[in-house]
């Protein structure tokens, strides 16, 4: 049985709350396209039509078009007058009244009602003009465009679009099929409006033909176009050709007179981000005056010999080919050459800022082999090849006086720890300080607990401090005094170590695990710590290489690519939601034997709060209805250090069974007794994250098992789920991962540090490792573009970076 309208109001509002698509299996514009089938049949099909229309395309568009799209919905389901359904009537005068402020030489057509006369042209403020300096933006749709980020001209030429219609394609009546978007040439017969039993919902229906037959047009709550369709006129339609009983018709199409310059029909019709009251047609006239006159305005900064060797179209041809693109060819053209600019401004500021670390006066330390060798041997393992050609690349880096900046990639359990201690004994050994900055308190006491544990059986073994936030006040102050006065040789510790307070004796090295837990600013306030100490940062997060030469392209990189032996493969099994039962079978056996486990919570959204809550909830679950015999404990975001440190305490010490937890576990966590990792919604998070969750597996003796629990029956996940079910390789799934999602399934351009990107994917990799070459070039000849033909390309990096000050 069909929902009822008001059971489906409640199922939008709760849609509302987080615009995911996750309400309904298989996507909430589907399951609406089936309700408003079964609602034709109960006498209320316009307002189930008017529903639908509002949330067509609902699956394929971002969280701001989709908060938009509900609202429309829910105003056509509660048959609100004022609704964000209703759709002003067009400005007949926008295009001239647009180009008239816009390029201001141009004399602007006469209006009904004047608009307040602007003393100063937007022409004479240049491209940082605000937009609320062009006569069509008004203080209420400036508000809505600064939601998309567009608060300046030059915002809006880069506001590019996230997809587009191919409406090119002319057809005749007689051509049409369900299903197919199409552009037809067509003569209006006849237009009539009708009310329907809901207030405020009214329907136009314009009825069309040409030569070849005839179709019907329906519009919602546009009765203006009776006065702007009169018969005879001829106009051009495009849209998804729909039907209505046997009947083929157009619902809701686009369409714009024949004699008019195309924009919305007949063409690649851009599909621009939005936001609520922001509709696509009025935003393509907007960008399209824009682009008309401020396209070729714009300084090229891309030097003709490279632009040529590359066969690059000029910007002003990128700019108009992007937004209305005349072919296909011609567009995929113009999106290589606005990635190129974005990839190179960022290689040439990795680059400088490689060279400035690197010019710097920094420390020479003097290498024992001797000590290096009984450490090592004093250990209960064997270094791997991969380590040891890591380590011999890192003791050759500390030997000169240039400060070492290098990352040092390996997979979880790969070995990373050690290495980075021989690194630090150095430093000690030089008389000198090295420190270690985790991303959690767990992390970091870990760390310490691990050196304290490798450095235990030397002779003259380094001394060692701690220094996290949820440490008493006198313990902090003694640590901070320790570090000070050089009474220790390597701290270890959180944020914390990079607070004002802390200061170093003489640090001479150190090292940052899970660096893209940090941002560049604690990056850059490490190093300050000392004379321009040399720099390890450590990850855990497979990186494939070409981006990694891109997050962290002024550093030089190591790959532990080996395993160490005898490590057990963790068996990974995809489970379907129908077996939820069977794992909660598995895990109990488990438990049974004496192992541990954990469950991690599905990802809700990038909230803590609401992670915390859904982590709550399944404890509960977990508690009281599986399994009440057992000890289940809770670990999320939004508990206390304190809180956080005691759980896992009695998790290590076995005092808890099963650890219910979010994404906190990701990094870090050690317990070797615990075999089995239950990941719930497994669909929901990509590659590298389940391959960490599996990670804190494992770590023992006994054979570990990682369930990957989906939430949905079919999903757009299979394909990852498929790949980490037959593999361990940590960096094949990086590579998987980037070309299935993108790279935020590693770092958010915001948590990398590098600038936001307007139109790149770190996914488009071919074109991200042309621009590392052509700015390698570049550097080798003009390192810091003083020639004349690179001024404007250093200006175009020198704004790229600004936002975020030093790269370091």
């Amino acid at each position: 049985m069909a929902l009822s309208f008001g059971e489906l109001e409640r199922m939008l509002v709760n849609e509302q709350k987080k615009c995911a698509d996750h309400l309904v299996i298989g996507g909430l514009e589907k399951f609406i396209n089936n309700w408003t089938g079964a609602q034709k049949q109960s006498g209320d099909a316009n307002r189930a039509d008017a529903i639908a229309l509002a949330l067509k395309g609902y699956g394929n568009a971002t969280p701001d078009e989709r908060e938009a799209m509900l609202t429309r919905a829910l105003a056509a389901l509660r048959g609100e007058t004022e609704s964000a359904n209703q759709i002003e009537e067009p400005d007949d005068e926008f295009d001239a009244d647009d180009e008239d402020e816009i390029a201001p030489t141009r004399k602007a057509a006469p209006k009904s009602e004047a608009k307040p006369a602007r003393t100063t042209p937007v022409a004479a403020y240049g491209l940082d003009a605000s937009i609320t300096r062009l006569q069509t933006i008004g203080p209420a749709h400036a508000k809505k465009l600064q939601k998309l980020g567009v608060y300046t001209v030059n915002d809006l030429l880069y506001l590019f679009p996230r997809r587009y219609d191919d409406f090119s394609q002319l057809k005749t009546v007689s051509q049409l099929m369900y299903g197919e978007e199409v552009t037809v040439l067509l003569t209006v017969c006849e237009v009539f409006t009708r009310e329907t039993r809901r207030a405020g919902l009214t329907i136009t229906s314009v009825v069309l033909a040409d030569t070849t037959g005839t179709i019907q047009a329906t519009f919602f709550n546009q009765p203006f176009l009776q006065k702007q369709l009169p018969t005879g006129r001829r106009i051009v339609v495009s849209g998804r050709v729909d039907k209505d009983l046997q009947h083929l018709v157009f619902k809701q199409p686009e369409w714009e007179p024949l004699s008019k310059e195309l924009l919305h029909t007949a063409r690649i019709v851009p599909v621009y981000p939005l936001t609520e009251g922001i509709t696509n047609r009025w935003l393509r006239r907007l960008v399209h005056s824009v682009v008309e006159f401020w396209a070729s305005k714009v300084p090229d900064p891309m030097p003709e010999k490279i632009r040529a060797d590359a066969q690059l179209p000029d910007l002003n041809t990128a700019l108009r080919e992007i937004h209305f693109p005349s072919t296909p060819e011609k567009m995929e053209h113009a999106r290589r050459r606005l990635i190129l600019d974005e990839f190179l401004a960022i290689q040439i500021g990795v680059l400088q800022q490689r060279r400035k670390w690197r010019e710097q006066p920094g420390r020479a330390l003097r290498v024992d082999d001797a000590r290096i060798r009984d450490f090592l041997a004093q250990l209960p393992f064997k270094l791997t090849d991969a380590q040891d050609r890591v380590l011999n690349e890192i003791l050759r880096d500390i030997q000169v006086t240039a400060p070492m900046s290098r990352l040092l990639q390996g997979d979880v359990g790969s070995g990373k720890t050690v290495v980075a201690a021989s690194a630090m004994l150095i430093a000690v050994a030089n008389g000198a300080q090295a420190a270690l900055m985790a991303p959690t308190e767990i992390l970091a006491e870990q760390h310490f607990k691990t050196l304290s544990s490798v450095f235990a059986n030397l002779p003259n073994p380094p001394r060692l401090a701690q220094l996290i936030g949820s440490m008493k006040n006198r313990d902090k102050e003694a640590a901070r005094e320790q570090i000070k006065t050089g009474a220790v040789d390597i701290a270890i510790g959180t944020h914390a170590l990079i607070q004002e307070s802390v200061e170093f004796n003489d640090l001479a090295l150190a090292v940052i695990d899970e660096q893209h837990r940090f941002g560049v600013e604690q990056r850059g306030i490490i190093r300050a710590k000392g004379y321009h100490p040399h720099i390890l940062v450590m990850s855990a997060t497979p990186i494939p290489r070409t981006l990694a030469l891109t997050i962290y392209g002024d550093l030089d990189l190591s790959v532990i690519d080996q395993m160490p032996p005898g490590r057990q493969e963790i068996k990974t099994k995809w489970l379907q939601p129908l077996e939820r039962e069977r794992a909660y079978a598995f895990i109990r056996n488990q438990v049974k034997e004496g192992r541990q486990a954990f469950v991690i919570c599905p990802l809700i959204e990038e909230s803590e709060t609401i992670d915390a809550k859904a982590a709550v909830e399944e404890y509960e679950n977990l508690r009281k209805q599986v399994y009440p015999e057992l000890r289940v404990g809770l670990i999320h975001g939004k508990l206390r250090p304190s809180e956080k440190d005691d759980t896992m305490n009695k998790f290590r010490d076995h005092e808890i069974d099963i650890l219910v937890a979010t994404s906190v576990v990701e990094v870090g966590i050690d317990v070797p007794n615990a075999t089995v990792m239950l990941i719930e919604g497994a669909d929901r998070f990509g590659l590298a994250q389940l391959h960490q969750f599996r990670g804190r597996v494992g770590r023992g003796a006994h054979q570990s098992f990682c369930l990957l629990l989906a939430e949905k029956k079919e999903s757009v996940a299979d394909d990852r789920l498929r790949v980490i079910e037959s593999t361990q390789n940590g960096f094949l799934l990086a590579e998987e991962d980037l070309k299935l999602r993108g790279p935020g399934e590693f770092f958010g351009t915001r948590q990398s540090g590098l600038p936001d990107l307007k139109i790149a994917k770190l996914s488009d990799t071919k074109i991200l490792e042309e621009a590392r070459g052509i700015a390698q070039d570049l550097f080798e000849r003009d390192p810091d573009l003083q020639n004349s033909e690179h001024h404007l390309l250093a200006q175009r990096v020198r704004e790229f970076w600004k936002a975020k000050g030093d790269l370091s």
